[in-house]
C-alpha cells in the first residue's frame, strides 16, 4: 500500500494538491475546483440530462471531497477518486430524483464550466460523421436523446472513456466493476448508439421510438 501511495503521489500532480488540501491548504482546494469544475459539469450533465441538476451535483461532489480531506489516502489517481464520487452521487440523485440539492462550495475562480457541445458528443460517440449530419443532429437534439436513451452505466462508461480518456482500469476503478464489464458496457453503448442514430443519418427522419425504448444496461 505504501509503495502504491508513493507512486500516485509522485505521478499525479492533482494527488499532490489533494494532499495539500488534507494539510489545510485552502488555495490547493480552489485550484482543484478550477481544474475539474468544467469537466465534472460536462460529465454530470450528459449523465443525468439536466444542467441545473448537474450544477447541484457538482457542488455536492466538491463538498464531499472537502469533507473527506482529513482521511484522504492517495491510493488512486485523483480523477479516478473524484469521478467515483461523482458517479455514486449521480446514481443516488437518480434514485431520489425530485429532491433538490442545496449545497455549496467555497468561492473562488471556478474556471470554464461550459459543457461539451452536441457536435463534440456526436463525433465522440459515433466516429467520423459528416459535418452536415452532425449539424442536423445538433439542431434537432437527436444526439442528446440518443445518449439519454442509454442505460446509466453505459452512458457513464462512454463518457469516462471518450471525454475523460480513462483507461479500462481507471473506468473499472471509478465504476467499481471489472475490466471485462467495462469493455462490455462500452461495446453495448456504441452498438446501441449506432442502432439509434443510423436510421436518422440515412433518412433524415426522427428517431425510432421502438429502437430508443429497447436500449438498456442489460
Amino acid at each position: 500500500m505504501a509503495t502504491t501511495t508513493t507512486n500516485y503521489e509522485q505521478a499525479d500532480p492533482d494527488v499532490r494538491l489533494m494532499l495539500q488540501v488534507r494539510d489545510g491548504n485552502a488555495a490547493a482546494f480552489e485550484e482543484l475546483v478550477r481544474r475539474y469544475q468544467g469537466r465534472l459539469l460536462t460529465f454530470l450533465e450528459n449523465l443525468i440530462g439536466s444542467k441545473e441538476s448537474a450544477e447541484d451535483l457538482a457542488q455536492e461532489v466538491f463538498l464531499r471531497v472537502f469533507r473527506a480531506r482529513a482521511n484522504y489516502l492517495p491510493d488512486a489517481r485523483f480523477a479516478t477518486w473524484l469521478f467515483t464520487i461523482a458517479t455514486n452521487a449521480a446514481s443516488n440523485a437518480r434514485r431520489a430524483k425530485g429532491k433538490r440539492l442545496e449545497v455549496g462550495v467555497p468561492q473562488g475562480n471556478l474556471g470554464d464550466t461550459s459543457p461539451l457541445t452536441l457536435e463534440q458528443l456526436a463525433q465522440a460517440a459515433s466516429g467520423a460523421m459528416p459535418a452536415r449530419i452532425v449539424d442536423k443532429l445538433e439542431a434537432a437534439g437527436f444526439v442528446r436523446l440518443a445518449m439519454e436513451s442509454l442505460g446509466e452505466r453505459q452512458r457513464a462508461a462512454l463518457l469516462l472513456s471518450q471525454f475523460e480518456g480513462m483507461s479500462y482500469q481507471d473506468i473499472a476503478d471509478t465504476m467499481e466493476i471489472t475490466i471485462p464489464a467495462v469493455k462490455s458496457l462500452l461495446s453495448r453503448a456504441r452498438v446501441n448508439l449506432r442502432d439509434i442514430l443510423t436510421p436518422y443519418m440515412q433518412t433524415g427522419q426522427g428517431l425510432d421510438p421502438q429502437t430508443v425504448a429497447s436500449v438498456s444496461d442489460e
